[in-house]
Order: C-alpha cells, then sequence, then structure tokens
C-alpha cells in the first residue's frame, strides 16, 4: 500500500485546502480587475421531477443532490464512476467485472456476485429503471441532469431504490435546429467525440439525434503484452422523436443503443513477501512468473496473457404518451401519462484465472500428477438481461391545495448469467443460471396544504412480486462435452407494502423546513454463485430487506437569492440487509457467500450549496457526514493477521468458534463499519468567467473533493483501509460570447495525488505461499485498483454550436 494511501485526514486535507484557498484568491482578484462587478442575479432555478411530476428543487421536502448540464460539462463526466466526485453521498464497489459493481447511497449497496440478487440503488433514465445496474456503467450519453435521491424510494421508484436512486434525464430537443460537436483528448491516452442535432421537423414534430464514442486503454500496463488495462471504450446512440399533433396530445419515441469494451478489472500488486511459488511448485516462482514487476506502492503492472472485463450491447427504447385533459371538462389542468419500455443487455465477460503468463499447467499437478496441458487458467461467460415496464400515471394541476400523483406498474425481467472456468484443477467450474422477477405494483402520493404555509405529505405503494430461478450445473472441465450434474429451481412470491409521511412548512418564500418518515423494501434473493449448490438451496431465498428511515431539511434562499442552501439529516435503520462477502480459498480463487444481514444503519448529516457570488464567479458545493454502521451481524466474515510467531496467521478481531455455527470461525460485526463508506466527504467547485474586449470571453474554473480513510471489506481487515486524500482539478478557457466555441485546458489531480479504489489482502493462500517438500515460506499479498486519476494528467475539451 503506499505511503500517500496511508496519510491521515488532516495531513491530506491541508496542501489541497491550501490551493483551492490560492485559487479562489486569485480568482477574486481577476474578477475585480477587469471592473467593478454588478450583480443582480440570482442562483438559477432548479427544476426536479424526483416525485413524478417537474418542481423546483426548493419546494421538494427531500434531500438531493442535483448536477446541472453546465456543472456535469464543467467537470467531464464521462459515465457514472465520476458522479461520486460530484455527489458526497455516492460512492461506486468495484469488482472483478462491470457486471458485479455496486452503487452506494449513504455507505449502502449491495454487493452480489449473483443475478439472483437485486441493488438497492435504482437507476432511471427518462422514467425508465435499469433491470440490472451493471446496464449503468457505460458512458452517459446525452444527459441534461442528474438528481442524485437519497434515502428510500421505494413509494414512487419501486423496490431496487430502498438506499436511493439515481434519476437521470436526457437533454430535451431544441426548438430551432442546432448541431452540437465535443472533442476532448488527454495526455494519458483518454478520447471522445460526441455530436448531436436537434430541431423541428414540422409544425407537429421534433428529434433529436445525438452520438459519442470515447475511448481511454487504462492506467494498468500488462506486460505480457504491452496493452493497457483497466480502460474501457464506448459507442453510444441515443434519438427522441416528440410528436405533439394538439395542445393535449404528445408522444415521445426514446430509442438508444450502444456497445462498449471494459477492460477491467485488474489489481496490480502492492506488496508481496519474497520467496513465493506459485501453488507451491518449485518451478513457477514468483520472481519468473511476474518478472518485470516490482509490487510496492504505486505498482501498475501486470502479466496476464488472457483478456480482463467484458464486452457489452445494449439496445431498447421507451414509449412516453401524454394526454391534458380539457380545461373545459372535469379534470381540467389533470395529465395522464403512460410509459412503456423494452430493453436487452447483454455482456459476454472474461477474467485470467491466475493473473500470470507463465505456463502454469506444464507444471502444476492435479491429484497428484502433472496435467499435460500447457497454458493457464482462464473464466469466461455472459449476463444477459431482457426487460419489460409499464406505467399509467395520473397526475393533479399543480394548483390548488390538494395535489397527488397515482399510478399503475408493471415490470418484468428476465435475466440469465453463464460461467466456465477452465481448463483443470479446483478452480474448475461450469454452470448456467436464469432468475426472473416480475412486479405489479399500485402506488399514489399527496401533498394537502392544511394552511397557506404548511403541508402534509402521505404516499403508499402497494406491491406483489413473483421470482424464481434455475441453476445447472455441468461437469467441468477438461471434459469436453457438457453433460448436466446438478439441476435445481425455485421460486417466490411475495406482497409488501411502502409508504411515506412527512410535514412540510414555509417560514417564507425562501425557507422551508420538512421532516418525513418514509420504508422500504427490496424483494427476496437467491445466491446464484459457483458456490450454490442443493444445501445452498434448501435455505432460498435468502429473505428480503426492509428499511425505515426518518429524515429532516432546512431548505434556503440566502443573499437575496444568490445564495441556495440545503441542509438535512437522517437515520435510516434495515433488517435482513443482503450482502455477499467475498474472499479467497486456498486455492487462490476468489468465492462469496450471501449473507443476510440482521441489522445495518446509517446516519450523519449532507449539505448542498449553490452561490452565484457575483455576475462572473459562480460557485457550487456538497457536504456529507455518513456514518454506516452494522447493528447486528453475529457470524460475519473474519480476516487473517500474522501470529504472534510470525510462522502463519490466526483469526483476527473479534474472531472465534461460535457453536451457533458448527463451532466454526465467526466474526460479531456489530458496530462495524460498512465497505467503502467514508465517514467524511466533501467537493468544492466553481467557475470564474473573465470579460474581454475581444469577440470572446475567459474563464477558470477548479473543483476540489476530499473523503476520509474508506474501509474496503466487510470483514473489517485493517489492511484494506485507504487512508483520507483530497484532489483538485483546474481548468482555463476561452469562450466565443455568441457560443459558437469553448476551448478549455483541465489538469487533473494537481498535486499528483495516490489512491485506490479498491483494496485487497491475503496471507498464506495457496497461491504463493511455499511448504514441504520447498522451504516453507508465508507469503502476503496485497493488491490496490488504482484510481483513474491515480496520478496527474492534462486535458483539452472543444465544444461546438452550428
Amino acid at each position: 500500500m503506499s505511503k500517500n494511501m496511508q496519510q491521515p485526514a488532516s495531513l491530506a486535507i491541508r496542501p489541497a485546502a491550501a490551493a483551492v484557498a490560492l485559487a479562489l484568491s486569485v480568482l477574486a482578484h481577476g474578477a475585480a480587475a477587469q471592473e467593478a462587478p454588478v450583480d443582480d442575479g440570482k442562483v438559477e432555478k432548479v427544476v426536479v421531477t424526483a416525485n413524478k411530476r417537474a418542481q423546483n428543487l426548493q419546494d421538494v421536502p427531500a434531500a438531493i443532490t442535483v448536477l446541472s448540464d453546465a456543472t456535469l460539462q464543467r467537470n467531464n463526466v464521462r459515465d457514472i464512476n465520476d458522479l461520486p466526485n460530484l455527489s458526497p453521498a455516492l460512492t461506486v464497489t468495484y469488482s472483478t467485472q462491470p457486471g458485479n459493481f455496486s452503487i452506494n447511497m449513504r455507505g449502502i449497496g449491495t454487493y452480489s456476485l449473483g443475478i439472483g440478487v437485486e441493488s438497492d440503488v435504482a437507476v432511471v433514465i427518462d422514467d425508465i429503471p435499469f433491470a440490472m445496474q451493471a446496464n449503468a456503467f457505460k458512458d452517459l450519453a446525452d444527459v441534461f441532469r442528474v438528481e442524485v435521491l437519497k434515502g428510500p424510494q421505494s413509494t414512487l421508484l419501486g423496490k431496487s431504490s430502498i438506499a436511493g436512486a439515481v434519476n437521470i434525464t436526457t437533454k430535451p430537443i431544441d426548438s430551432a435546429w442546432k448541431t452540437k460537436a465535443t472533442t476532448y483528448v488527454s495526455d494519458d491516452g483518454e478520447w471522445r467525440a460526441m455530436g448531436s442535432v436537434s430541431g423541428a421537423l414540422s409544425d407537429t414534430v421534433r428529434a433529436r439525434i445525438a452520438v459519442n464514442k470515447s475511448s481511454f486503454d487504462g492506467v494498468v500496463k500488462n506486460l505480457a503484452t504491452g496493452d493497457r488495462l483497466n480502460g474501457s471504450r464506448s459507442t453510444n446512440f441515443v434519438g427522441k422523436i416528440e410528436w405533439r399533433p394538439d395542445d393535449q396530445w404528445m408522444v415521445t419515441l426514446s430509442p438508444r443503443a450502444s456497445k462498449s469494451t471494459v477492460a477491467c478489472c485488474v489489481q496490480p500488486f502492492s506488496s508481496m513477501t519474497p520467496g513465493g511459488l506459485y501453488q507451491n511448485v518449485a518451478q513457477l516462482p514468483a520472481s519468473t512468473l511476474l518478472a518485470g514487476i516490482a509490487p510496492g506502492p504505486g505498482n501498475v503492472s501486470v502479466r496476464n496473457d488472457f483478456p480482463a472485463g467484458g464486452k457489452a450491447r445494449d439496445k431498447g427504447a421507451g414509449l412516453k404518451v401524454s394526454y391534458a385533459f380539457d380545461e373545459a371538462g372535469p379534470l381540467a389542468g389533470y395529465t395522464l401519462s403512460a410509459i412503456t419500455s423494452w430493453s436487452n443487455y447483454h455482456m459476454d465477460d472474461y477474467q485470467d484465472g491466475d493473473g500470470t503468463d507463465g505456463d502454469i499447467l506444464g507444471y502444476l499437478p492435479v491429484n497428484g500428477a502433472v496435467t499435460g496441458l500447457h497454458g493457464g487458467l482462464y473464466q469466461f461467460g455472459l449476463f444477459d438481461v431482457t426487460s419489460r415496464t409499464a406505467e399509467l400515471r395520473l397526475t393533479s394541476p399543480d394548483a390548488g391545495r390538494f395535489k397527488y400523483v397515482a399510478g399503475l406498474w408493471y415490470g418484468d425481467n428476465d435475466l440469465a448469467r453463464e460461467l466456465t472456468r477452465a481448463p483443470v484443477s479446483t478452480y474448475v467450474t461450469d454452470y448456467g443460471a436464469t432468475a426472473y422477477n416480475t412486479s405489479y405494483a399500485a402506488f399514489g402520493q399527496a401533498t394537502w396544504d392544511f394552511t397557506p404555509a404548511t403541508s402534509v405529505i402521505a404516499g403508499v405503494r402497494f406491491n406483489k412480486e413473483d421470482t424464481g430461478y434455475t441453476f445447472t450445473r455441468y461437469n467441468p472441465p477438461p471434459a469436453t462435452s457438457r453433460v448436466v450434474t446438478e439441476r435445481l429451481a425455485g421460486d417466490d412470491s411475495e406482497t409488501d407494502i411502502t409508504g411515506r409521511l412527512g410535514l412540510e412548512h414555509r417560514f417564507n418564500p425562501n425557507a422551508m423546513a420538512y421532516t418525513t418518515w418514509s420504508t422500504g423494501h427490496k424483494g427476496v434473493a437467491y445466491d446464484l454463485t459457483s458456490s450454490f449448490n442443493g444445501a445452498i438451496a434448501k435455505n432460498q431465498p435468502v429473505p428480503g430487506e426492509d428499511a425505515r428511515s426518518i429524515e429532516a431539511g432546512l431548505k434556503l434562499g440566502l443573499l437575496d437569492g444568490r445564495m441556495s442552501l440545503d441542509l438535512a439529516v437522517f437515520r435510516t435503520s434495515f433488517t435482513g440487509f443482503q450482502q455477499s462477502a467475498g474472499f479467497y480459498d486456498n486455492d487462490g480463487v476468489f468465492r462469496t457467500t450471501l449473507h443476510s444481514i440482521g441489522g445495518l444503519r446509517t446516519s450523519g448529516f449532507e449539505a448542498d450549496l449553490g452561490w452565484r457570488v457575483n455576475s462572473r464567479l459562480q460557485l457550487n458545493g456538497a457536504f456529507a457526514y455518513t456514518r454506516a454502521v452494522v447493528t447486528e451481524f453475529e457470524n460475519g466474515p473474519c480476516h487473517s493477521v500474522l501470529n504472534d510467531a510470525g510462522t502463519g496467521t490466526r483469526v483476527g478481531g473479534n474472531c472465534a468458534p461460535n457453536p451457533r455455527y458448527n463451532n466454526t470461525n465467526v466474526a460479531d460485526l456489530a458496530g462495524a463499519t460498512l465497505p467503502n463508506a467514508p465517514k467524511f466527504k466533501f467537493n468544492l467547485g466553481g467557475q470564474l468567467d473573465i470579460p474581454t474586449t475581444r469577440s470572446f470571453n475567459g474563464f477558470i474554473t477548479g473543483a476540489w473533493r476530499f473523503q476520509s480513510r474508506t474501509q474496503f471489506n466487510l470483514n473489517q481487515d485493517p489492511m484494506t483501509v485507504q487512508g483520507g486524500y483530497g484532489i483538485l482539478n483546474l481548468g482555463v478557457g476561452i469562450r466565443d460570447k455568441k457560443d459558437a466555441y469553448k476551448v478549455t485546458f483541465l489538469v487533473n489531480n494537481v498535486f499528483d495525488k495516490s489512491y485506490a479504489t479498491g483494496l485487497a489482502n491475503n496471507w498464506g493462500n495457496g497461491t504463493w505461499s511455499t511448504r514441504a517438500p520447498n522451504s516453507a515460506v508465508l507469503v502476503n499479498t496485497t493488491q490496490w485498483t488504482p484510481a483513474r486519476d491515480y496520478q496527474r494528467y492534462v486535458a483539452v475539451r472543444a465544444d461546438f454550436t452550428f
């Protein structure tokens, strides 16, 4: 682990804080040097659709971070992975490939390697949720606004939003024809090209087409092939056709298609005890297999002779039909909307099984005999998800004391997973699994202004869900023909009710306070991974999750409308939380077990700031203090530590044999921090516009973010803790006064601060430790996932409008 990664938070924050203070001082001086600022401008009003109706953000009684088009552009947001830099409530947990990534909200997220577990955070684009969260990890094409909805959203958004939701709105269609293009290139090999055409085809039909293509080789060097890893390539198409035959009807068709290749998620060695042999084979020393690699802080080199990551393709379409009732009729002001969608997501994934490019099989004994094969271990498989949704929604007028939205929902998801590990040893497996979930729901939420200043909010959702699975195991490699050795199946059905109650009071047009109580529910889960068998099937499904949340907040307009400040405190308790814990077995194979944690809790304080300092300087920032802990989990996973003699390992923490679990070593994790849930996160960004007498104006941008130490493993291994760090990005550019072009030069990670997005630690597993008849060596290995911006890089972006 690098020294930088272990710095205390106070040391990490000082240089970045000093740089930001200096930068803002220089910016403010530069603005004053032009001419005395004259500023009557207000903070731009932000419209959100969190409650399934268009509302001013300051009127919505909920904690929401909104990332506008300008903010997304200024920070060069490419995909979901970039959003945690701007929204402190978000983190992303990475796994061996994109199908197993997890979005976490307020420290809560599902980390599972099976298709039988739904996510805790929903991702919704233009009213349509993704059936599988992996589909969200691609370029955010043609995005106009991102709303980060914090806390349970089950009442309006359904069961996959028990911890929150990311609500994405794509760009609207322009009234007049416009063509826009954007290019971006960095000095470390990333490039992007985006273009859109938008406008009216006739008096009643408008259309928008957007295409983008991006490529980044990655930050990890593969010495075996000369290629780079932990990068991606993506091509996206987004279309939108809108037909308005009259003032009452509006029909919008939104097709989309994309394909992407993600070469991830490789973890280079950050340390390794010398003397290790692969699988205790004398002819396979680490010094040879890892030739050219110097395990240590900052190492980004690996030797893989099999591809890593996956190739994905996505296609689908949404259709929204809205009817505004006649102003002369009994439902004047009401809108009836029907929203349907179909999509298919398919990914072929693959991984190097031994992390080397050596002839492992030429020396590896299986059942006491050398295999007679050559090469290495590898795995390949697929994910396939087909989703269909339908929603019928009635929205009341915005005027009046009683406002509501009510609707019916149907969602049907079919998921498939196949995985083969080859060609020999206990590493091998071959299985195919399917899962389905079908939901039927009726929902509604209303606001009643029982005084001109005070309102009551109430909502409820009735949900019925049918689920099931099949699991087929085949005789594994080196068998050449697939023969079924085990077939399992199961199904389940459950109903649940979630709701929301709240009170809102408007002290004046610029100050509102609220408090809400809400519940959330996520359905049952199935542990459909390579470890699944008949014994595990008898205890399936894993029970569903439930959440109870209370939140209170203030929404303030300050400084004569030039500042908006949103404050919120929250406390959410979960029972039956579904969590997979990973571990490496004695053969070095990463495996997981799905647990139903007795309870956990997340609580904290959040603030979102928008400040138009003057006509030229605008700032935005967000802060989150989050304490996400386990409250009940007596049979949690253990971690290992070096024994007192230094010759082996023992269990660490409070891990001990427990008679309730066959005297196996388990840890009571009550009070333990949840993985990837830093206690403090903060970001501050802004732009200073510099007028000139020429045909263009100048501008300077800055963005600084900080987060405190982070534990990456549920087992609380002290070797998988990332120290606190701060990252500063700066930019300078020019912009045509008629918006014909904008050019920005950027320096990212100005202070060259190294940090990881994932850490792993292993003591004496079967991969590298040596035993008799070889000299015994206890090998410890640590690995890290370097962040995209783990080192400083520069870039230039150019935007054009025709």
